[in-house]
């Protein structure tokens, strides 16, 4: 079989999720609904946040990134599926693809990281609440933040990298509804050895460190709660762990289901399907696991909508006087 270089290669073909005809409308809406309440959800999550002065604190500020980094996690994927259901087309540039699977995964290893740098902020102070605000100042924080979004930037461009030297056949369809990395390097012809060693090497540090990290974090936390802390005062640490827990849960089991499922039916449709969770249902659900088992949270929410109400009550009554 003839190989392209990678230089004329024009497009990929998405195969989606089905390709049943009848199953696209349903399959549209769904994606549609699950993608507006992401974006509205961690939205207000954010809008929330910043609105309150009292949340004004580095777990707060974590969650408000991590909120913006979901938007923006299902935001590569999600519009361009949409798009081709309702175009009916299968269609994605070559340079389109190579985008999109450089800010998916930019943004995937960037909510790993910083649910491990929320684990951090968790450990301080639960386990050094005299010295918490000392460690966990402002410019900590950002540092923080500053150097996972580096460390995910850099390893989404060697891998990017990595495929932009593959050469490709002419059978360019990706059994997927996005651009996955793997996918991709199993449509090329050329020798892929060097990207799967990268990739088994990137998989490990970006995923068993953070995992290792936030497990040795809890395991201090416990630890500290077991040792320090009164019957009530237990049921209060381990409550502000608990959504963050959750989240990390949610994560890390979607994902290792989707690695399982891949490994044990070798079906990319499989797959594809089991990757939903991860991508669009995880970040679906971590504003209603923040708002719901958050007081502050849900105190701030109210506030804010209900400044909302009432300003738009106002302007209404003043364009109803004039």
């Amino acid at each position: 079989m003839e190989n392209w270089n990678d230089t004329q290669i024009s497009e990929f073909l998405l195969q989606g999720l089905s390709e049943e005809p009848e199953l696209q409308p349903l399959i549209f809406g769904l994606f549609l609904s699950m993608y507006l309440i992401t974006v509205f959800g961690n939205l207000l999550i954010i809008l929330a946040i910043i609105s309150d002065p009292h949340l004004h604190t580095p777990m707060y500020f974590f969650i408000s990134n991590l909120s913006f980094v979901d938007i923006c996690f299902t935001s590569t994927t999600v519009p361009k599926m949409l798009l081709n259901i309702q175009t009916k087309s299968k269609v994605i540039t070559y340079a389109g693809c190579i985008t999109q699977m450089y800010f998916f995964m930019l943004f995937a290893a960037l909510d790993d990281l910083l649910l491990s740098v929320m684990a951090y902020d968790r450990f301080v102070a639960i386990c050094h609440p005299l010295h918490y605000t000392v460690i966990m100042n402002r410019r900590l924080c950002a540092l923080l933040v500053l150097m996972s979004v580096i460390i995910s930037a850099v390893q989404s461009l060697v891998h990017t990298l990595m495929v932009l030297r593959l050469s490709f056949c002419t059978d360019l369809e990706i059994p997927h509804f996005f651009c996955d990395l793997n996918q991709m390097v199993h449509c090329a012809c050329s020798d892929s050895f060097l990207n799967d060693v990268v990739i088994i090497f990137a998989s490990v540090l970006l995923g068993g460190g953070p995992l290792a990290g936030i497990l040795y974090s809890y395991s201090k936390i416990v630890s500290s709660i077991r040792l320090t802390f009164a019957t009530q005062g237990k049921y209060k640490a381990f409550s502000t762990c608990a959504s963050h827990l959750s989240v990390v849960s949610l994560f890390y089991g979607t994902s290792l289901g989707v690695y399982l499922s891949s490994v044990a039916t070798h079906n990319s449709y499989s797959s594809a399907i089991a990757s939903v969770m991860y991508t669009v249902v995880t970040p679906m659900l971590n504003p209603f696991i923040y708002s719901l088992r958050n007081k502050d949270v849900k105190r701030a929410l109210r506030i804010f909508l209900g400044r909302e109400t009432r300003k738009g009550s106002i302007v209404w009554n003043r364009k109803s006087v004039h």
